[in-house]
């Protein structure tokens, strides 16, 4: 045989193993099959076949681009799938376009002809809301420009234009009305509101969309942008900041994408404007009149999109551009001591950001490449030097020396030399300088070198009593209003060093005074501050990751005379529970709050991470939780659980969950947020996450699932109906409960039933048989899912004896429960059944189910008790007979099927308080 016969063979084997793949519902490897057959066919019909059979799986898949990929290089049938693909994909007008090709090749296609149909009537639908939203905006832009509106009716109109904007239909509209001309109008406008809400409102128009980002780049110019930035106001500034954030993310994310599709436009390359953006942030760095927060911010958006040298990405060209165009200018920032040169205005936070761009000096070196600067420390002369200028008579010079040993000191497990020899001369600053801005900085380093041993009660750095006296007085000079809140703000740094130790969260939470000026710090305009608060928070909360050490490692460690860490008895759970209540007390959540609204550079990842652990701590008690969602802590969560670490996610989605699951959705997350809060939950129902938030994620998505449609389309457009089902597999009886509880709020959706009514799956034979289970609340969750189904399709009563030969011995049970509500849902599942089916309503006559019912019936109250005045109806079934129903003939006939209140009484789940 020769080579391309077998081939041939092969390639028709792939082809026939993919089909039979694809009807038995294994769509991965009925992918891996026609992929493999691709490979060994060059003809372009049966590449075809493959492309079009391939896309069918990816639809069925929801891997929506791919099928439309492969559809694009298929024949008729995959153009009718490509059409599918961009109907899922939100992209109707490419659908219709499609649909009607293929009703034009096929016009007595009965599958062409209905998908046109729906296509034209989600056309229309969108054209309404455009229409509704082109009103609203006009609306919106004519309040804000007419100078004789006033300011509380302006102001509404700024904040809904940003709302507007942040929905895809509103951000369409206002970019093609010229919203981005009138926007422009707003950025000179002398009201600070109105400028915020223009910017805002340009964010909502980039965030994830190229076309529109370099549209308006290129419109309103990166001078002006860049200007705005550099402008006195820091919250204009900031706010300035975010946007370019956004603008640049627009453009390099859209790069990452592969275009496919030859229909598809053309985007054109954003490099260009990238570096036009990034040219334009160098030349602002040392000019003279930018403000340091619009300097700072432009530093923080270098640091952020300039790449640092990897192996993974070989390609280091961009940074070689920077450091040819902008190096200069970064050393002049970095390399500036205000107080003693002439040169850019600066804050606190300028050679930090610097630091990780340029190598200037030792004290830059220890913030940013810190074993550079350790190293360079431990050099023969440098310590000398430094240790001559902190004895300088000039306050400058001595508080420059200063700070560079408590970098230094900060890196103590890597600068052993500073352990050794930075004490002794931190001590003598302390206790002799008459200024307190250097006993401050003495103060810190102090604290530093005192907390090196963490949370290990073990390791005592000075002797006994040493760091609370540190901590008295930090909290002492943090209270000082007269100090300068540059020193104020050393004193936080302090406690967030001392705070390791338990003893010292017990006294801090114990000083209201000391709490209250730490939270009032925060919510100042410094905001180099923020890092230092969350960390002493964290702290006070023990919210840090805590490794639990095995108990025979720890054993061997102990015999083999390792050092072991040590728990400080004040960490137990009653003293966090009971600092958390002072602390809520103090009003921790409104200083949070604060600090999750400051749109700036010092709001890292990490201290986002931080606020996200300190909320969670917040809610853990079911009984705190109504105080933070009061004090605005359920709104400042939303955005930690979409902008933070990878962690800080997961903790802020978990809290989230946790405020979910025991308030109302709708008081605690009013008006549009929450919709907001699927994501994030969904997010937690991944392998990555525990069993408890897998959990904590159902159970909340429960009850949100149970409150509206809309609500339930998110939770499906979000693809966590597949999930959900996974976890109705899982071992643990509580998670699968939940997810089964989920499962039947879910059902409501006409979508959802759908996949029940699909034949080839054992989706409606897992309910029956966890309705016969001993677990309660699985029992009642899958009853109630059955009861759910059964009402609105009562095509799936006939297939119920197909599941399990056992179908009849569980709805007896159900009906024999002495639970109440258990015995409600079978009374309605049997009820649904009679109706739907004759040959099963004779034989449910002819089982003991018939007895049952009539004891059940007859008993004393029945004519009071909803439930057993629902077993009556059973007797009026269509298919009853005289015969079949005892004494009962004549009796009226039952409603055909229950309405949805009926049904949300049998599920028990919706908006369930858990």
């Amino acid at each position: 045989m020769s080579g391309s016969e077998k081939e041939k063979e092969d390639y028709a084997a792939l082809k026939d193993e993919g089909n039979t793949l694809f009807k038995a519902g294994d769509m991965q490897g009925a992918v891996r099959c026609y992929t493999k057959a691709l490979k060994l066919s060059d003809s372009k019909a049966e590449r075809a076949v493959l492309h079009r059979n391939r896309s069918a799986c990816y639809l069925k898949q929801e891997e929506y681009s791919k099928a439309e990929s492969d559809a694009s290089k298929g024949d008729v049938k995959a153009r009718f799938r490509r059409a599918q693909a961009f109907q899922k994909l939100v992209r109707l007008d490419q659908a219709f376009m499609d649909a009607q090709r293929c009703a034009q090749l096929e016009p007595k296609n009965k599958a062409f002809q209905d998908l046109l149909r729906q296509l034209g009537a989600q056309i229309q639908q969108k054209s309404v809301q455009l229409n509704s939203t082109d009103a609203r905006v006009q609306q919106m832009f004519s309040l804000l420009l007419d100078a004789s509106a006033n300011d509380s009716d302006r102001q509404k109109a700024a904040q809904n234009l940003v709302v507007l904007s942040r929905e895809d239909a509103g951000a369409e509209q206002i970019f093609r009305n010229d919203g981005v001309k009138l926007i422009q109008k707003l950025l000179h406008s002398k009201q600070e509101d109105v400028v915020l809400s223009a910017l805002r409102t340009l964010v909502g128009l980039c965030t994830g969309h190229q076309s529109r980002t370099m549209a308006i780049v290129n419109e309103l110019g990166m001078e002006q942008l860049c200007g705005v930035m550099g402008s006195g106001a820091s919250t204009v500034s900031l706010a300035a900041c975010h946007l370019l954030q956004v603008m640049f993310e627009s453009l390099t994310e859209v790069m990452k994408r592969e275009i496919r599709g030859k229909d598809e436009a053309i985007l054109a390359e954003p490099s260009k404007e990238l570096r036009s953006m990034l040219r334009h942030l160098l030349e602002m760095m040392p000019e003279s009149n930018v403000s340091g927060t619009g300097r700072d911010s432009a530093i923080n958006l270098m640091v952020k999109q300039v790449p640092r040298k990897s192996l993974n990405n070989p390609d280091n060209s961009l940074t070689l551009w920077v450091i040819d165009q902008g190096l200069k200018k970064i050393l002049a920032v970095a390399g500036t001591v205000p107080e003693l040169s002439e040169g850019p205005p600066l804050t606190e936070n300028s050679h930090m950001s610097c630091s990780l761009r340029a190598i200037q000096a030792v004290s830059v070196l220890l913030q940013g490449p810190s074993e550079v600067g350790n190293r360079t420390l431990e050099m023969s002369g440098m310590m000398d030097a430094v240790i001559a200028l902190c004895a300088s008579e000039d306050v400058t010079h001595q508080q420059v020396a200063v700070e560079t040993v408590i970098h230094a000191a900060g890196k103590a497990k890597r600068a052993s030399f500073i352990t050794a020899n930075g004490v002794a001369l931190l001590k003598d600053l302390y206790k002799k300088s008459e200024n307190d801005r250097i006993r401050v900085r003495a103060l810190v380093g102090l604290c530093k070198l005192g907390s090196a041993g963490g949370t290990d009660f073990s390791m005592k750095q000075f002797a006994e009593g040493s760091t609370l006296k540190l901590a008295k007085q930090c909290r002492k000079w943090l209270c000082n209003e007269s100090l300068p809140t540059t020193s104020r703000r050393w004193s936080v740094e302090g406690l967030a060093y001392l705070t390791f130790d338990a003893d010292v969260k017990e006294d801090l939470v114990e000083d209201k005074n000391a709490l209250q000026a730490m939270f009032e710090l925060a919510k100042s305009e410094d905001k180099t501050v923020l890092f230092a608060v969350g960390s002493t928070l964290v702290n006070c909360t023990n919210s840090y990751e805590v490794e639990k050490p095995d108990p025979q490692m720890v054993e061997l460690a102990k015999y083999a005379k390792q050092h072991v860490p040590e728990v400080h008895p004040k960490d137990a759970t009653s003293y966090v529970e009971k600092r958390l209540g002072k602390l809520l007390e103090a009003g921790v959540v409104s200083a949070l709050v604060c600090m999750v609204k400051k749109e700036s550079p010092a709001l890292t990842e990490a201290c986002r991470e931080g606020i996200a652990r300190i909320f969670l701590a917040l809610v853990d008690r079911q009984e705190d939780r109504g105080t933070v969602v009061a004090q605005g802590g359920g709104k400042a969560l939303i955005p930690l659980a979409s902008d933070n670490t990878d962690l800080g996610k997961i903790k802020a989605a978990q809290a989230l969950a946790k405020i979910t699951i025991t308030s109302n959705p709708e008081i605690a997350f009013p008006g549009e947020r929450i919709n907001e809060m699927v994501r994030p939950l969904v997010s937690l129902l991944t392998i990555e996450c525990t069993l408890l938030q897998n959990f904590e994620a159902l159970m909340a998505l429960t009850n949100l699932a149970g409150i509206n449609e809309r609500l339930r389309q998110k939770i499906i457009k979000e693809k966590a109906v597949a999930k959900i089902e996974g976890y109705m597999f899982e071992e643990h009886d509580l998670v699968r409960a939940a997810a089964t509880e989920c499962m039947c709020n879910l059902v409501l959706s006409t979508e959802v039933q759908k996949l029940y009514l699909a034949t080839g799956n054992d989706r409606l034979k897992l309910l029956v048989l966890y309705s016969g289970e001993d677990d309660e609340r699985l029992r009642k969750a899958a009853a109630g899912t059955l009861a759910m189904l059964t009402s609105e399709q009562p095509e799936l009563c006939a297939r119920i004896p197909g599941t399990t030969t056992h179908w009849l011995e569980i709805l007896q049970s159900l009906l024999l429960c002495e639970i109440s509500d258990l015995r409600h849902r079978g009374v309605v599942i049997v009820q649904n059944i009679m109706q739907a089916d004759k040959s099963l309503a004779e034989t449910i006559m002819e089982s003991e189910a018939l007895e049952i019912l009539s004891v059940l019936a007859k008993r004393r109250g029945a004519r009071r008790n909803p439930f057993l005045r629902q077993l009556r109806t059973v007797w009026t079934s269509p298919w009853s007979t005289a015969s079949s129903c005892p004494g009962k003939a004549g009796k009226r006939k039952r409603k055909r099927e229950l309405n949805h209140e009926s049904s949300a009484a049998v599920c028990g789940c919706a908006t369930r308080q858990c």
